[in-house]
C-alpha cells in the first residue's frame, strides 16, 4: 500500500478485467476494493460479514433472496448510491450496461463468499488483487 493519495479514476483505468477487484488501500482489517463489472456475477453468501457497495460509475443491480421466505427482490444503485448487503443474505450483483464500484470488505474475503453457485469463467474468485497487479 502507499502513503500517497489514490485517485480512483486512475486506479480503475489501470486494469480492464471485469469482476476482478483491485485493492486500492486498507483501513484497519478491511480492504477498500474497486472493480469494473458488466453482466452477472454469481449467487453467493458471506456468512460472517456485511458487504458495502458504492457505485462510482454506471448502475448496479443487486438481487437479494430474503431469508424468511426465499422471495427475491432487486435493489438498483445508480451512480453515487451506497448499499450494504447484510451478512448471511444470498445476493447476486449485475450490471447490464457496466459499472465501476467500490467495496469495503474484511481483508481476505472471497468475492464469491462462503457459499455460492458454480462460478462462471468471467468471474474472478479471489480475495482481491493488489492495485497494479494481474
Amino acid at each position: 500500500m502507499t502513503n500517497e493519495p489514490i485517485e480512483l479514476g486512475a486506479a480503475l483505468a489501470s486494469f480492464d478485467a471485469l469482476w476482478s477487484p483491485r485493492i486500492v488501500t486498507r483501513i484497519n482489517d478491511y480492504d477498500v476494493r474497486v472493480a469494473k463489472v458488466a453482466g452477472e456475477h454469481v449467487w453467493h453468501t458471506h456468512e460472517g460479514t456485511d458487504e458495502f457497495f458504492l457505485v462510482l460509475e454506471g448502475e448496479l443491480d443487486i438481487a437479494l433472496r430474503e431469508q424468511e421466505d426465499g422471495a427475491q427482490r432487486v435493489v438498483t444503485l445508480p451512480k453515487g448510491a451506497v448499499f450494504v448487503v447484510p451478512r448471511g443474505v444470498p445476493h447476486k450483483p449485475s450490471s447490464a450496461a457496466g459499472a465501476s464500484i467500490l467495496m469495503f470488505e474484511p481483508s481476505g474475503t472471497s468475492t464469491v463468499g462462503d457459499r455460492h453457485d458454480p462460478v462462471p469463467g468471467h468471474v474472478d474468485a479471489t480475495t482481491g488483487h493488489p492495485l497494479g497487479s494481474v
